[in-house]
């Protein structure tokens, strides 16, 4: 099952499949008429608590990585919105998760796609 993640402001590609923002805020600068998402799963993103911490630190990643699984794990909303992207998944085969934060490697789409992958 292919998922594969792309950064909001990169072009829309033919092999998109569904694209799902995992963003907890609407990416800047864009308008929802503009970008070409089929849903945006804002629960399933990290609580702004642990976004703030992170700030998308390289050195805090795996830190950020554990903290974040604990919170799709314990808090309802999340996962409820992790099922339904895991069901998303299932279903399509060609998800692409898309997300606005610069650093292309430290991310929570990054982390949703590989337990996405594991399922």
């Amino acid at each position: 099952m292919p998922v594969t993640i792309k950064r909001i402001y990169d072009e829309v590609g033919k092999d998109d499949g569904v694209r799902v923002l995992v963003d907890r805020l609407w990416p800047r600068g864009l308008s929802k008429e503009k970008v070409k998402v089929d849903c945006w799963m804002e629960q399933v993103a990290p609580s702004t608590q642990l976004r703030k911490w992170f700030h998308h630190d390289p050195e805090k990643f795996c830190e950020f990585k554990e903290r974040y699984k604990e919170e799709l794990m314990n808090e309802k909303e999340k996962g409820l919105q992790l099922e339904e992207l895991k069901s998303l998944v299932a279903e399509y085969r060609n998800v692409t998760l898309i997300y606005s934060a610069k650093d292309q490697r430290h991310n929570q789409a990054v982390v949703l796609k590989e337990i996405l992958e594991r399922q």
